[in-house]
């Protein structure tokens, strides 16, 4: 099998530059560090949707049908329509402390989205940051990343539902650009691997045309489940359509800055280094991977 692939990647430069993006990010461990980032803005979801539900208890303050237009539209039912109504007759009451713990919270919190998204971007570089960048250009990235996602969601959910057919090329080319734009400031605002611009681009292209495949296939598909594992699961379903769709865009964060790794790399080659490892009776290390782990152990 290893055989065939290795013929493969000689045939299509194409077949071989997936792969080794794909050997990098696991010998990297992606997978680990997108789970970070998933954590990071799941947890931060808490404290923005407090903000969200207290801006919605100011909106419902005499106005009695908010909630049920809110559930109607997000086509929730059973305990997640009744968990919703509730929350909504609570904010209503409680808006103004609701209001101010949840921006408490979400300014803690919002640390821990750019510390995790800096891990992402940082650890295919193999780099590490001292603090975080500028934190006041960090909260400025936060905030433009988070408008931003939520405009070309929005946009995306129009063009889906709304637009005629005509209009959703043009609309969609404009979202994949702001998208692009938008991880390449990411990588380059964020991360600490100093190489200039310019070879943070292929990544960020990429990233720009995956996060807006994603979100289209969020707004078909995540309503449509939102919906039905809210009926069949509670509230428990929509945290885990939540959580899936985090996931998948942290993979993609971290896939995409090791994609301009792995260019950089063939085009300015590699340095070696040598790696301390724990002496173990009876084994002699052979090679580590670029995580430092020690691999191809032999005894003796």
């Amino acid at each position: 099998m290893r055989e065939r692939l290795n013929r493969l990647r000689r045939r299509w430069s194409w077949f071989d530059l997936t792969m080794a993006v794909q050997d990098r990010y696991t010998e990297l461990d992606g997978s680990v560090i997108a789970a970070a980032v998933t954590l990071a803005i799941f947890i931060a979801l808490f404290p923005a949707v407090l903000i969200a539900t207290a801006v919605v208890g100011f909106i419902a303050q005499g106005h009695v049908d908010v909630a049920s237009q809110v559930t109607d539209k997000l086509g929730l039912s059973g305990n997640a329509a009744d968990t919703l109504r509730s929350a909504i007759d609570t904010a209503s009451r409680t808006r103004r402390a609701a209001s101010l713990v949840g921006l408490a919270g979400f300014a803690w919190t919002s640390v821990g989205i750019v510390r995790a998204v800096q891990l992402a971007v940082d650890r295919a570089w193999q780099v590490k940051g001292t603090a975080i960048r500028g934190r006041f250009t960090a909260l400025l990235w936060l905030l433009a990343i988070g408008a931003l996602i939520t405009a070309t969601t929005a946009a995306t959910a129009v063009v889906v539902a709304v637009l005629p057919a005509w209009a959703a090329p043009l609309t969609i080319g404009v979202t994949v650009a702001i998208n692009c734009l938008a991880f390449w400031c990411t990588f380059a605002l964020l991360g600490h691997q100093h190489v200039g611009w310019k070879p943070l681009l292929p990544g960020a292209v990429f990233a720009g045309v995956a996060l807006q495949l994603l979100t289209l296939l969020g707004a078909v598909v995540v309503p449509r489940s939102v919906a039905s594992s809210s009926a069949l699961y509670g509230s428990i379903g929509v945290v885990f359509a939540i959580l899936a769709w985090l996931y998948f865009f942290g993979r993609l964060l971290v896939y995409s800055s090791t994609l301009n790794v792995v260019l950089y790399e063939r085009k300015k080659g590699t340095v070696t280094l040598e790696v301390e490892a724990p002496r173990r009776p009876g084994h002699v290390p052979v090679e580590a991977t670029r995580a430092g782990v020690v691999v191809d152990v032999v005894g003796t």
